[in-house]
């Protein structure tokens, strides 16, 4: 343990992966797969017998390090007392085959691509009969692109600063029952320069807060009610049944000194408010997925030009997300609506390939959305819904990866930045 924290702390460690079930073997193969790199791994110094070595489930690890720094990394673990328990035992190749020597005898040669199908084919089946099968089927496809190359970015714009203000708007970080993501959407917006009050719903329905002390408001992700009443009605309806909540929130969509966020469950309550939203009428819905599956994972989504304030100068940029969510898929009421949505470029997100092309398969678009499209906004851009979560990444160590030249700050802290140079004067 604390050999890992020395290597870390230095900048020398790479990946690491314990030997547990399965021993050497799965853990190489994990990280290869993780990886889509192939390994050459040479057994000799381990011993004499292949399937011991190979399969035994004692405790150890396996690191990667940079070929360069491999004496540094050695040194380490002798000043730390494992140098006899330390072995180098390979490195990467090009050809992403997974080959296994023991002195001159190979071992094990296979395909990256032939293992990892095997690995996960048992999932494959499990998932074609409990979930989509289609969907199923696309992922299990994708492992055969060998040329995949991952989670990617691209920045068309200029990563602004938090910056001090000496004038902090307003914003009402709203949620309801069941809403749980209103602690980072706090910090965000508090982050970009807004002062940021905690709103549940009871304090609108029995008069304890009023929307107009707020210039902007944000409905967080979670889940209302459960979800138990399809995605985001029950908290829509919260509103719409309740005069007070419903003329509140009227007269705060109809103020053209607003602007609103909705996220997630957050993007699907708003979506049912369209009726007294301007500019919001010919919004979706927004249905179960159609993996039959919450879906929590990272995925690439392209950021469209649209009148959206929020993403304001961002239009281009391809960037990794945090997804999480049930019912995402866009169902369009009528063709002349998601027509119109087009046309007048009120289509903010969608979801894109590794390759940065528009895509519906799965699991690049979690969801199944046509033309995989995940955001939209107003004709005036003051109201933006999106079913990704930009409050989860606006910290760059929030990433399970991104590029190294990326500051404390990821790209979509600009959202936040956006919505507070909006009322800067």
């Amino acid at each position: 343990f604390n050999l890992i924290q020395i290597l870390n702390k230095n900048g020398l460690l790479f990946a690491y992966h314990d030997r547990s079930d399965g021993g050497l073997f799965t853990t190489l193969v994990e990280m290869a797969f993780a990886s889509h790199c192939g390994l050459d791994i040479q057994l000799e110094s381990l011993g004499e017998d292949a399937t011991r070595i190979l399969f035994n489930e004692e405790l150890g690890a396996v690191i990667q390090v940079d070929r360069t720094a491999t004496q540094a990394v050695l040194e380490h673990c002798k000043n730390i007392g494992l140098a006899k328990e330390t072995h180098i035992i390979g490195q990467l190749n090009q050809d992403d085959h997974l080959r296994i020597y023991q002195g001159d005898r190979i071992v094990f040669d296979e395909s990256r691509i032939h293992c990892q199908r095997l690995w996960s084919r048992t999932s494959f089946e499990m998932q074609s009969l409990r979930d989509d099968p289609k969907s199923a089927q696309q992922e299990f496809d994708a492992i055969l692109d060998q040329a995949d190359p991952g989670l990617n970015a691209k920045i068309t714009f200029e990563c602004s600063a938090p910056s001090i203000q000496t004038q902090k708007p307003n914003i009402a970080i709203l949620r309801e029952q069941g809403v749980n993501g209103q602690t980072e959407m706090a910090a965000a917006f508090t982050l970009a320069g807004f002062h940021a009050v905690d709103v549940h719903m009871s304090d609108i329905l029995e008069g304890r807060v009023d929307l107009n002390q707020f210039q902007s408001l944000a409905a967080c992700g979670g889940f209302s009610y459960g979800d138990v009443l399809g995605a985001g009605r029950g908290w829509a309806n919260t509103i719409l049944m309740n005069t007070r909540a419903r003329e509140q929130f009227s007269e705060f969509f109809q103020r053209e000194d607003t602007l609103t966020l909705g996220v997630c469950n957050g993007c699907q309550m708003l979506s049912h408010l369209k009726q007294i939203i301007p500019g919001a009428e010919h919004w979706p819905q927004f249905l179960r997925n159609a993996s039959k599956q919450f879906e929590a994972r990272t995925s690439l989504v392209e950021i469209q030009k649209s009148p959206s304030l929020l993403l304001e100068n961002m239009q281009g940029s391809r960037l990794p997300i945090a997804v999480a969510h049930g019912e995402g898929r866009i169902f369009w009421e009528d063709a002349a609506s998601q027509q119109r949505c087009q046309d007048q470029q009120l289509i903010a997100l969608q979801y894109v390939n590794h390759y940065g092309e528009v895509s519906e398969a799965y699991p690049f678009n979690p969801n199944g959305s046509s033309n995989g499209m995940t955001g939209l906004t107003t004709d005036d851009g003051r109201v933006t819904i999106m079913m990704p979560h930009p409050e989860r990444v606006f910290r760059t160590s929030q990433f399970s990866w991104h590029p190294k030249d990326w500051s404390d700050y990821s790209p979509w802290m600009q959202l936040f930045i956006n919505a507070a140079r909006a009322f800067c004067t």
